[in-house]
């Protein structure tokens, strides 16, 4: 089994593939402050309650943008599950050809989004990822990383508005009943999701005119399904599609490895 882990900067959401079958996710909080022993037995227990063991898995990726937690999370595979991860970086063989000016800035996850998306759906594409931060990523169908956008996410500009406004109370980000609020709590989610799925309709449109031509919108991450159906530019939702990239990357190599072997 492969364990393959995506290091966020809200969340940790990990995952075991049988084959490219993904088996079984969690989603756990970052926190740099948690030692390897503490995400290891916690690990190791959400296992055992699926029904696994820390035996049956025999590989392991990580993707991290949070680089307090890569040494964490790498001691931590190899001290309860056996083995030494792979991470994925810029430099890594992805099938994608980075136009990006350094690609080592490039985000660890935008460059496994990019890589699944490219990989399932090869054709232009414009990736949208609703995390800490909104990220946009052009990709062409002939597998050209050309670059994106990045946005404050939607949950940190609503933890701003509330830190700063003393009569603003918290709201679930969910769907008000009409755009025009009819309480303060109607106007705040109006304002928060009718408001981002602008934002997203925006600026995919801005970048298809500098492309010159459409491209398919998927979207991802864990505020994807709140805020797709509310835009007109969105085509799709791929909520895992950062663990099936890493389980791309990781066959990728390991397929890479064995045509390199003598025989």
């Amino acid at each position: 089994m492969l364990l393959a882990i995506d290091i966020g900067n809200t969340n940790v959401v990990w995952g075991i593939f049988e084959g490219r079958t993904l088996l079984a996710h969690w989603r756990l909080a970052t926190d740099p402050k948690t030692t390897a022993d503490e995400y290891g037995i916690l690990c190791a227990n959400l296992l055992v309650r699926s029904g696994r063991t820390v035996e049956q898995i025999t590989g392991a990726i990580i993707s991290s943008v949070v680089p307090a937690l890569t040494g964490t999370f790498e001691s931590m595979i190899g001290t309860y599950f056996a083995c030494t991860p792979l991470i994925v970086s810029s430099d890594m063989d992805t099938g994608l050809t980075l136009r990006y000016q350094n690609p080592k800035e490039i985000g660890s996850d935008r460059i496994v989004n990019a890589a699944a998306a490219h990989h399932k759906f090869q054709r232009d594409l414009i990736i949208v990822d609703f995390g800490t931060a909104t990220t946009f990523c052009a990709v062409t169908h002939a597998g050209e990383y050309l670059g994106g956008v990045i946005a404050p996410g939607l949950g940190i500009s609503a933890e701003a508005l509330f830190a700063r406004a003393a009569k603003l109370s918290k709201v679930e980000l969910a769907r008000p009943k009409t755009v025009i609020g009819t309480d303060t709590a109607g106007s705040i989610q109006s304002g928060l999701l009718f408001g981002y799925a602008g934002l997203v309709d925006a600026l995919v449109r801005r970048m298809e005119q500098e492309l010159g031509r459409p491209s398919y919108v998927i979207a991802t991450g864990g505020l994807a399904s709140v805020v797709a159906p509310e835009t007109s530019s969105i085509r799709k939702v791929e909520p895992l599609l950062t663990l099936e990239g890493l389980e791309f990357l990781f066959r990728r190599a390991h397929d890479a490895c064995s045509e390199t072997e003598p025989r």
